[in-house]
């Protein structure tokens, strides 16, 4: 008998794709405590201000906010440490040449449990926009959504 997890949390970064082009996306392992994956599993995590950055030839993300746990104890865990990623040495390699390129970063855009109850980040490759770029985006935006409604009346 298999038990389905139907604790389906999903954190998104609202603000990835108003600041940033997402070129290209990977899903990546995280290293966390148990406090914190307990935490997640609550919903209590924000990726609104963080981002990846390299140490050395491994990639942490830092600035990701994990509330501390209710129930925790003396084992509680600093809310905004930096937390490891866990990517192939290949995909490690090619993420970093790109970085090296002018204008790109690498962003968190969501964090949710999969179907193994592991707590899994996409991160996205990613150019940042210039302000009217981000006008553009918001036109394009209301435009689909006046569409939807027209044939939503029909």
């Amino acid at each position: 008998m298999e038990k389905k997890n139907t604790n389906t949390v999903t954190i998104k970064n609202k603000r990835a794709g108003h600041e940033y082009f997402l070129l290209d996306t990977l899903t990546a392992g995280i290293v966390l405590t148990g406090t914190e994956i307990k935490s997640i599993r609550e919903g209590k995590a924000s990726l609104s201000e963080s981002y990846c950055m390299f140490k050395e030839n491994e990639l942490f993300v830092v600035g990701m906010h994990i509330a501390e746990y209710d129930k925790g104890t003396y084992n509680n865990h600093n809310p905004k440490r930096d937390r490891k990623l866990l990517l192939t040495a290949r995909e490690l390699r090619k993420l970093k040449v790109k970085v090296q390129e002018k204008g790109l970063t690498i962003i968190p855009v969501v964090l949710f449990i999969n179907d193994k109850g592991l707590a899994k980040l996409d991160v996205a490759l990613a150019r940042g926009k210039h302000y009217y770029d981000k006008r553009e985006t918001l036109k394009n935006k209301d435009s689909k959504r006046d569409v939807e409604k027209q044939l939503k009346n029909y």
